[in-house]
Parts: C-alpha cells; sequence; structure tokens
C-alpha cells in the first residue's frame, strides 16, 4: 500500500484536530504523547511545503525582474 501525499490543508486540518483533543483533556497521557508526536511530524511536513513555495516564489520573482529590466520596463518604474 503506497503512502498518501498529504496535502498542506490537509495536514494543518489533522494539527488542528490534535490540538483541539490534547486541550480537551478527554484523552490520556499516553494518547496526547502519541498526538503530539503526530502533530511534530506534521509542523515539520507544513514548514516544508511553505518552504518550498517561498523559494518557488522567490524564484518567479527573480525571473519575472529579469525579464522586465531586459525590456526595458522596470528601469522606467525605478526613476
Amino acid at each position: 500500500m503506497g503512502k498518501q501525499k498529504v496535502t498542506f490543508e490537509q495536514a494543518l486540518e489533522s494539527l488542528e484536530q490534535i490540538v483541539a483533543s490534547i486541550e480537551s483533556g478527554e484523552i490520556g497521557l499516553e494518547e496526547s504523547i502519541v498526538k503530539y508526536a503526530e502533530g511534530i511530524k506534521l509542523i515539520k511536513h507544513c514548514r516544508g511545503v511553505l518552504d518550498a513555495a517561498e523559494k518557488k516564489i522567490q524564484l518567479l520573482t527573480a525571473e519575472d525582474e529579469e525579464t522586465l529590466t531586459a525590456a526595458g520596463e522596470l528601469e522606467d518604474i525605478e526613476e
């Protein structure tokens, strides 16, 4: 059975559910620790997704600036 890729939104929703279950006090200490560990994994996943998105945006922005500068469009704006 293959592991499905979890989207940012799915990870965030799962993280919110984990926080709610721990804060409710309805689960025991052992289960809270397991949930906490799951939450840490989800946080790492979310950070990875956000870092990748930030790098992609930086790359696209740099490419756009190069294109605009080459076309002379950016130089007119900066003056």
